[in-house]
């Protein structure tokens, strides 16, 4: 998995990290933070947050046509020097009237300029490492080490935010309103090490940060481009297309993860868990789980007896650490909805090795599927996540009944299992699509069109996010059942689709 790959994959990887961290950990309290210090509706506070994800991943493709006349490596500095920026506004405390609103508005506008500057254009940057001979065939499990990267940011997001609000009120004693400031403030420390890192080991992957290049002649060195055919462009940008059309409706579904499930947490969910369950709620048990999963693939992969015997300190440690830990529960822990969103990337990165390994199987025997069969299968692998929370939802109150039933103190709560199992089931159906649809673009797209066409992804992406409104928009007198009903329909109607033209797109793969 990790043998073979250049330098460069893990320099922009961890760069990406602490971008994504500072990212999640604003959108782990974000809709939480509209409603709290604004006062505005789940319709409303869902329509911002739609926007503002809809931005994020609309302005890449902007980001990639000026990447592909300008040079990537240029974009990405401006788009981190933007984030920075925009996550400062966030962190001053402006109010809750007319200036809060203004001041919040921008942050968002240069957050998302700034994402769409640096996200897509690091991942074209990192697909153009594997350009080469060498490189070419470790593509996928180099996008897999990437994609696990980017949540290894993200698992610990929801923490540092509950974290640095509970603090915030405690010591400091600032209100909850203020206090969605502290949290977004560990934002600008994250974008700090980020821009360090990059500049840091730059060394390593300046070859693929485009643009030209003046050398001793006085001439212009620039990178061979292979040409195709205007049929062979038009076919790759037709199932590029097909392909865009199918994640739209992933990205919906999955995206909920910051709006309706997070509603459902806050709203449904228990608010205390006790025993064994409680130590799901700690990102340090996760992360020994994490260490054992690695380490247990390592002593069956290790070729010397000393890689084995390593592997099996850690695994002991890392079982002694939760027994310590189960062994010193004591009462109740309790459960912030924020806190739910560490799951998904917590099992993205568990679960990374678990699927390269079943993927590399199957591709020795000759039976891998090939990409675009992997995002079919994604879809359909998510609709099981929200047959999960109808599951879950049934017999529950509608959500305005349950705000009365909140007020009377008679309100009922379901336990914090069926959420965690839907972020499960979710997180399957995201390793499947998402790091080898990246994988897809990178390979399939014109190289003439690379930005453009990573920034296609995006806005597919984009679409999704904001038609994630549409569920805040049923989320009040409709059964839930409902909701996530709505949502499974439309991931089947888009697996449905995906497989009806999987021989275009396996064509060109």
């Amino acid at each position: 998995m990790f043998e073979g790959q250049p330098k460069g994959l893990y320099a922009l990887a961890l760069a990406n990290t602490g971008e994504r961290f500072g990212y999640y950990t604003m959108l782990a309290i974000f809709v939480l933070f509209l409603k709290a210090n604004f006062g505005l509706s789940h319709a409303v506070a869902g329509n911002i947050y739609s926007i503002f994800l809809a931005l994020v991943y609309f302005l890449p493709f902007i980001g990639g046509i000026l990447a592909d006349k300008f040079g990537y490596g240029k974009m990405v500095t401006i788009g981190i020097v933007a984030m920075f920026v925009g996550y400062v506004l966030l962190a001053l405390p402006m109010g809750t009237g007319t200036l809060g609103l203004i001041a919040m508005g921008a942050a968002l506008l240069v957050i998302s300029a700034g994402t769409g500057l640096f996200k897509g254009n690091l991942q074209v940057m990192v697909g153009n490492l594997y350009d080469t001979p060498e490189y070419a065939s470790k593509r996928d499990s180099a996008f897999s080490i990437f994609y696990m990267a980017i949540n290894i940011g993200a698992l610990f997001a929801p923490t540092a935010a509950v974290a640095m609000m509970d603090y915030a009120q405690s010591a400091l004693g600032v209100s909850e309103n203020d206090s969605y400031h502290y949290a977004f403030a560990v934002a600008c420390l994250s974008l700090i090490v980020s821009m360090a890192i990059y500049y840091g080991f730059r060394s390593t992957f300046k070859h693929v940060e485009g643009g030209s290049k003046p050398v001793a002649s006085g001439k212009t060195q620039e990178a061979t481009v292979e040409e195709l055919s205007p049929r062979e462009t038009k076919d790759r940008i037709v199932a590029l297309c097909l392909v865009f059309a199918v994640v739209i409706f992933f990205w919906m579904a999955f995206h909920q993860n910051g709006l309706t499930l997070t509603y459902f947490a806050d709203e449904f969910t228990a608010r205390s868990s006790e025993g064994l369950e409680s130590m799901m709620f700690s990102v340090w048990n996760l992360v020994a789980v994490i260490f054992i999963v690695y380490a247990l693939f390592s002593l069956f992969q290790s070729k010397t007896g000393k890689g084995k015997a390593i592997s099996a300190i850690v695994i002991l440690l890392s079982v002694a650490f939760l027994g310590w830990r189960y062994a010193n529960i004591d009462g109740a822990t309790a459960v912030n909805a924020p806190i739910f969103q560490q799951f998904n990337p917590f099992f993205v990165v568990a679960l990374t090795p678990v699927s390269m390994a079943i993927f590399g199987s199957l591709a020795r025997k000759g039976k891998e599927p090939s990409a675009p069969r992997k995002i079919g299968l994604g879809m359909l692998v998510a609709a099981c996540g929200y047959i999960l929370m109808m599951f879950a939802s049934f017999g529950l109150l509608t959500p305005n009944e349950q705000a009365a039933a909140l007020d009377a103190g008679t309100a009922s709560f379901v336990s914090p299992n069926w959420l965690i199992s839907t972020y499960l089931v979710l997180t399957f159906g995201e390793l499947l699509l998402s790091p080898m649809g990246i994988s897809f673009v990178s390979k399939v797209a014109p190289p003439k069109y690379k930005g453009m066409m990573m920034g296609g992804w995006f806005v597919a992406t984009a679409i999704g996010n904001y038609l994630t409104s549409v569920a805040a928009m049923l989320w009040g007198d409709i059964n839930l059942w409902v909701v996530w009903g709505v949502l499974m329909g439309l991931c089947l109607l888009a697996a449905l689709f995906i497989f009806s033209v999987m021989k275009k797109l396996e064509k060109v793969a």
